[in-house]
């Protein structure tokens, strides 16, 4: 019995090292009552008893409870060895106790450990006494409210030289206390409130601007585009209020002197307007349009003005634009500048395209 004495407190202490993680702490008060089967130590020369008793306690945390105990318990009958009469053995007193659970779930096993007194009476005879207990036990949630409790102790109990020895060997008794019962908790479970989580406020998203079309020009022909019913004008275009193409100024295109034969620069430059055509999705018909200053006779311009056009007409073609192209040659007739300058008679020396059907 002391073997199981040195366990038993042992595994109270090494207890908290094992715990397991605890569960929500209830601290309720509780009553517990209880019956007992005490299995008795040689020494006190009776039988095995039986009895019960009431604990009042409280759940201090997730891990400790503490209470108060009373029992009374009939260890059975006990012969005095003076007369040889034969009468029962009964045990009272009370405890406290601090039990230290691994874990609070549906079983809830724990340690306990307790202390207090007791008064044994054997044929009118009182002896009160040390009274200490140690053991293991578990709990098992029934439902809300209701717990079913059970435990194993060592106990040890010392009447100090006490006047039973006409029935007992000793005063120092060993012994095993089963206890089966219920714990009762007083009100309702305080439950823990739920984490309150504080979501950011979302910003409304600030609306996508959307594009005003009064306020583009795609291809910067001075039409926006909510007007301009003809997108991608090739640039220098002259357009009309729907921003479709009327003419092109085709600017540095020049001959050799007195001649339609197209400069290498003139080439390069209608390259890049040949390039534009092709791109360009309006397949309109075009005019080609030459035009000279007043040098020379009016004639000579007129010929002149109309072999160069359909030059130009010719390379274009040459060039892969797949609009059908008319060479005409105005020569003088159409001045854009002041032919008494060199100046305006540079800009008269020109090549328009015309965009036939706008």
């Amino acid at each position: 019995m002391k073997k199981y004495l040195a366990v038993a407190i042992f595994t109270a202490l090494a207890a908290p090292a094992i715990s397991h993680a605890a569960q929500e702490e209830d601290t309720r008060w509780y009553v517990a009552p209880f019956g007992s089967y005490v299995k008795t130590d040689s020494e006190r020369n009776s039988n095995d008893g039986w009895g019960g008793g009431l604990a009042v306690g409280k759940m201090l945390n997730s891990h400790f409870n503490a209470e108060l105990k009373g029992f009374y318990q009939n260890l059975g009958s006990v012969t005095n060895t003076l007369d040889l009469t034969a009468d029962d053995s009964e045990l009272a007193g009370g405890t406290a106790d601090l039990q230290y659970f691994f874990f609070r779930d549906k079983f809830s096993p724990y340690a306990v450990v307790g202390a207090g007194a007791a008064n044994t009476s054997v044929h009118g005879a009182n002896a009160v006494g040390f009274l200490g207990e140690a053991g293991l036990g578990l709990t098992y949630e029934i439902c809300e409210g209701l717990f079913l409790r059970s435990d194993v102790r060592y106990r040890y109990n010392n009447n100090f030289n006490s006047n039973l020895s006409n029935t007992a060997s000793s005063d120092d008794f060993h012994e095993m206390v089963v206890n089966v019962g219920f714990v009762l908790p007083l009100g309702e479970k305080a439950h823990r409130p739920e984490p309150k989580i504080e979501l950011p406020i979302a910003k409304p998203l600030a609306p996508t601007p959307v594009a005003d079309c009064s306020t583009q020009d795609s291809d910067s022909d001075g039409v926006n585009n909510c007007l301009d019913l003809c997108s991608g004008t090739i640039a220098g275009s002259k357009v009309d209020a729907k921003g479709c193409p009327i003419s092109l100024e085709i600017k540095g295109v020049q001959f050799e002197y007195d001649s339609a034969q197209l400069t290498p620069s003139a080439k390069s430059i209608l390259d890049g307007v040949a390039k534009s055509l092709i791109a360009y999705p309006q397949k309109n018909d075009l005019e080609v349009q030459g035009h000279t200053s007043s040098e020379g006779t009016d004639k000579h311009n007129l010929r002149l003005s109309k072999a160069r056009s359909q030059s130009v007409a010719d390379y274009l073609a040459h060039k892969g634009v797949k609009n059908k192209l008319t060479a005409h040659g105005y020569g003088e007739s159409h001045p854009v500048a002041d032919n008494s300058t060199e100046a305006g008679r540079v800009r008269n020396r020109r090549v328009e395209l015309i965009w036939l059907g706008n």
